[in-house]
């Protein structure tokens, strides 16, 4: 995704407080996990950690690096008071919560890690696709990508088997077109698909639809 996305840029950031919130509110998780302040500072609930832009530890990527996608950076804590929640801050300044299963000391407020690996994979390889058919003066109109999965019975439990439904819709848009565009992205262009079939076999199907 990257590298289709070099050339059309990326927006304006937005402050990383603002679009914390949003999220929070969005997943609907519980209001105690982290609220904002007037100074527009992230502010200190009881138990829970607060979430710092990351400046250190792991290094500062150079522009260049930064502007050909080399070196990324991403945040976590731990958010004591929610069990076994943990928000991740990117250094683009959006802010993704995660929580555990019950029976791992979690509330279930959010998606479970792996779960936005998951969701991850399926946004990198729909955004190349949707690009790829815009470049080609496809009139596309929705995408929707459907993901099954199967994980390894013992640790580290990783995806053995992944399967993606790209249910694709337009006005006159050719098969062909489309089954090329996931091919470009799952052979060229999708860094998180192509990690990922490392360890899992990946298969896709298509469903080109009318609008």
């Amino acid at each position: 995704m990257e590298e289709v996305e070099e050339t059309i840029g990326r927006g304006p950031e937005n402050g990383c407080v603002q679009r914390f919130a949003a999220t929070l509110y969005k997943i609907s998780v519980e209001p105690f996990l982290l609220r904002c302040n007037m100074t527009g500072d992230v502010g200190r609930e009881v138990g829970v950690c607060r979430v710092e832009r990351a400046q250190s530890g792991c290094g500062v990527a150079t522009p260049e690096a930064r502007i050909r996608g080399r070196m990324m950076q991403c945040t976590i804590d731990w958010l004591p008071g929610s069990g076994m929640a943990f928000a991740a801050e990117t250094a683009s300044g959006h802010v993704i919560v995660m929580d555990g299963a019950a029976d791992g000391g979690g509330r279930n407020l959010a998606p479970r890690p792996m779960e936005t690996v998951l969701a991850g994979t399926g946004g990198c390889t729909a955004y190349d696709v949707v690009l790829i058919l815009k470049r080609g003066r496809h009139d596309v109109r929705a995408c929707r990508v459907e993901i099954t999965s199967e994980r390894a019975l013992e640790d580290p439990k990783v995806f053995t088997k992944i399967h993606m439904n790209f249910v694709v819709t337009g006005i006159g848009l050719a098969r062909a077109a489309v089954e090329r565009a996931v091919q470009l992205s799952h052979e060229k262009y999708c860094s998180a698909s192509i990690m990922l079939g490392k360890t899992a076999a990946i298969t896709t199907s298509v469903d080109v639809r009318e609008a």
